[in-house]
C-alpha cells in the first residue's frame, strides 16, 4: 500500500471525530478542522470508486462518469453553502478552484516534475483547446460583472436571468468538449489513457456493485461533513483570524480537490505531463463550464441570488491566472522555473486575498 493511501486511511478517523465534535459541542473551530480533514479521504475514495466503475462500463461511459464526478466533492460543499445562503463564499470557492488548479496544482506539477526531468512535454494542441475553453469562461463571468458596473440601477433578478442564460450555454459547451475529447478527437487524449493503462497491473474486473456502494456512501458522508464544515465556517474562520473570502478562495478548494491535486503532482514526477496537465486544467474547465453554471441554476431553483456577477477583485484573479497559465502551457513544454512562476503567482494572489478587507458581506 502506498504512503498516500495509508494517509487517507488514517484520515478516515476524522469522520467519527468530527461527528463527536458536533454533537458533544467541542467548539466550532474543532468541528471545522475535523470536518475538513474528514472530507479529504472521502474525496479520494470517491475518485477511486469512479475510476474502478469506469473500468467496467467502458471508456466512453467511464469518461463521462469521470467528467461528472471529477469535482463532485467541491460541488456538494458549494451546494450546501448555497443552501445556507453563503452565496459570496460559493463564488469565492469557484474563483479559488480555477486559480488553484491553474496555478497551484500545475505549478507544483511542473516544479517537482521539472526537478526530476529537465524538460517535460505534453500535447500543445490539447493545451490550446483548453486555453480557448478557459477564455470562454472568463468572458462568461466578465459580462455580467461588466453589465452590473456599466448600467445604473440594474436589478438582481435581471443579473440572475442573464447568468442562467449564460449558464445554459456553458453547460452545452462543456458537453461539446466531452464529445470532442471522448469521441471526435479522442486520439489527441490517447497518450494519457495509454499511460494509465500501461501503469495498471492486470487484475480481475472490479465489482461494479461494491464500488457503486462505496461511491454512494462516500457521497452521503461528504454531504454530512459539508454541512458540518459550512455550519461552522463563519465562527471558525473568525477565530482563526481569516476572512470568509480567504477561506472560500484558498482553503475550501484545497479541501475539495486535495486527492486530485495529489494525483496530478504524482504523475508529473513520473514524467507523465500529458496526464498531469489534463487533470489540472481539466478540473479548472469543469469548474468553469459545469460546476459554476450548475450552481447558478441551483441558486435560481433554491431562490438564492447566485449569479455570475463576481467581485472585480475575484475577476482580476481569474483573468491573471488564465493568462499566465495559457502563456506557459501554449508551447507544450514545461520546466521547473515555469512551475515556480505559477506558484509565485498563486502565492501573490493568496497574500492579496488574505489582506483584502471585507467585500459585499464576505468577511
Amino acid at each position: 500500500m502506498s504512503g498516500k493511501n495509508i494517509v487517507f486511511l488514517v484520515l478516515l478517523l476524522f469522520i467519527p471525530i468530527s461527528l463527536a465534535a458536533h454533537f458533544l459541542e467541542w467548539g466550532e473551530l474543532i468541528v471545522f478542522i475535523t470536518a475538513g480533514l474528514a472530507i479529504l479521504p472521502l474525496a479520494a475514495w470517491m475518485g477511486t470508486a469512479t475510476e474502478e466503475i469506469a473500468v467496467v462500463v467502458g471508456p466512453s461511459l467511464g469518461g463521462l462518469l469521470n467528467a461528472t464526478f471529477g469535482n463532485a466533492t467541491e460541488l456538494i460543499i458549494a451546494l450546501v453553502a448555497l443552501k445556507a445562503g453563503l452565496v459570496e463564499v460559493v463564488k469565492a470557492s469557484i474563483t479559488g478552484s480555477i486559480i488553484g488548479n491553474l496555478l497551484l496544482v500545475m505549478g507544483l506539477s511542473m516544479l517537482l516534475g521539472g526537478l526530476r526531468h529537465k524538460e517535460q512535454t505534453f500535447q500543445p494542441i490539447v493545451a490550446r483547446v483548453n486555453a480557448s475553453s478557459m477564455n470562454l469562461a472568463v468572458i462568461a463571468i466578465l459580462l455580467p460583472t461588466a453589465m452590473k458596473f456599466s448600467s445604473q440601477g440594474i436589478g438582481e433578478e435581471t443579473l440572475q436571468d442573464l447568468s442562467v442564460a449564460v449558464a445554459v450555454v456553458l453547460i452545452l459547451v462543456y458537453a461539446l468538449t466531452l464529445l470532442f475529447s471522448m469521441k471526435t478527437h479522442s486520439y489527441l487524449y490517447d497518450v494519457g489513457v495509454a499511460e494509465i493503462e500501461a501503469e495498471e497491473i492486470p487484475h480481475a474486473k472490479p465489482n461494479i456493485w461494491l464500488w457503486s456502494g462505496v461511491l454512494l456512501v462516500c457521497t452521503l458522508l461528504v454531504a454530512i461533513e459539508s454541512e458540518l464544515l459550512v455550519d461552522s465556517l463563519e465562527v471558525a474562520t473568525s477565530q482563526l483570524g481569516l476572512t470568509a473570502l480567504f477561506t472560500g478562495v484558498i482553503l475550501v478548494p484545497i479541501i475539495g480537490n486535495a486527492a486530485e491535486h495529489t494525483t496530478a503532482v504524482t504523475v508529473a514526477m513520473k514524467d507523465k505531463m500529458d496526464l498531469s496537465v489534463s487533470v489540472a486544467v481539466g478540473s479548472s474547465m469543469q469548474i468553469a463550464l459545469f460546476v459554476a453554471p450548475v450552481l447558478v441554476i441551483a441558486g435560481w431553483v433554491m431562490d438564492q441570488p447566485m449569479d455570475l456577477n463576481f467581485h472585480p477583485f475575484e475577476l482580476v484573479a481569474v483573468v491573471v491566472s488564465v493568462l499566465i497559465a495559457n502563456s506557459i502551457s501554449s508551447d507544450g513544454k514545461s520546466n521547473w522555473l515555469e512551475g515556480t512562476l505559477l506558484l509565485a503567482a498563486y502565492t501573490v494572489l493568496g497574500f492579496a486575498f488574505y489582506f483584502h478587507p471585507v467585500i459585499d458581506g464576505v468577511g
